[in-house]
């Protein structure tokens, strides 16, 4: 082969790698409205961010509801050290105006996002609320699951937790480790469609 095609031929396959490649970028992003009506990609890459956290909830489920208190705190503790957070509201019927009053009735102060397609809960796994999803800077999913475990069942709640599995998996991220557990079974509310029950 003359050193002409050689080098055509491997400009050919570098070009096709990098297409390739921003398709598979392309499959990554999701843009989803917030509360506020304005279009986000909350896997677009932000400074010093170390891990994503998506947590879904719904207004109408108690158990969801019953998280708020740690999903503020452990927002707060974890938001300086690289993590973010941000709500997640999956089920078709949940409009802006819900979401803000949710929001507003639990004191949230992060941000929140309408997904009634269900893109962002089919991109993480999730069937029920709540439940959190772990991301990685470059878009992988760490960790899927419950906050704790705090739910033993339905209708069936421990004082405290005896695993802080969410905790867990942010300790071993912010440690340069995989988390050893990957995924739980949250208690909660299932969600409709393909992916819910």
């Amino acid at each position: 082969m003359s050193s002409k095609r050689l080098a055509r031929t491997s400009l050919l396959i570098a070009l096709a790698s990098l297409v390739a490649l921003a398709c598979a970028s392309a499959e990554q992003r999701v843009r989803v409205r917030d509360a506020g009506g304005e279009l986000r990609d909350p896997f677009a890459a932000a400074e010093g961010r170390r891990a994503l956290v998506l947590v879904f909830v719904d207004p109408d489920c108690p158990i969801s509801n019953a998280y708020a208190p740690e999903v503020k705190r452990l927002a707060a503790e974890y938001g300086p050290r690289g993590v973010a957070f941000e709500l997640v509201y999956s089920m078709p019927a949940t409009d802006a105006q819900d979401v803000r009053r949710h929001v507003a009735d639990f004191a949230y102060e992060l941000p929140a996002l309408l997904d009634p397609e269900q893109r962002l809960a089919l991109r993480a796994g999730v069937v029920a609320v709540p439940e959190a999803a772990v991301f990685l800077p470059d878009g992988e999913l760490a960790y899927r699951g419950r906050i704790d475990d705090r739910y033993v069942d339905l209708g069936r709640r421990r004082a405290q937790p005896t695993r802080r599995d969410l905790c867990d998996a942010l300790d071993a991220i912010l440690q340069g480790r995989s988390p050893e557990v990957e995924r739980t079974e949250a208690v909660g509310c299932p969600l409709p469609g393909p992916h819910g029950t």
